[in-house]
């Protein structure tokens, strides 16, 4: 069974957060745990980010986020929601 998870990303991005964003999207891929990043606005300031991962593997991706995040110093920028 698949299970949903949706990032909260700012849409006001400097280029390096922009990147740092584009690379854990890129990684998310990578590892396997996604195949599509489908990208929503939801008001001014930002979008949502949704994919569709295996069940099994929710926790572990919730945490690499999680880990990503905080190595990154993302936390105004991007959450998981």
């Amino acid at each position: 069974m698949e299970k949903i998870i949706q990032l909260k990303v700012r849409k006001d991005l400097d280029p390096h957060q922009q990147l740092t964003i584009i690379k854990l999207k890129g990684s998310l891929i990578s590892k396997g745990y996604t195949e599509i990043i489908h990208i929503l606005d939801q008001d001014d300031e930002f979008h949502i980010n949704t994919f569709e991962t295996d069940a099994g593997q929710r926790n572990e991706v919730q945490q690499y986020i999680t880990a990503f995040i905080n190595a990154e110093n993302l936390l105004d920028t991007i959450s998981l929601k």
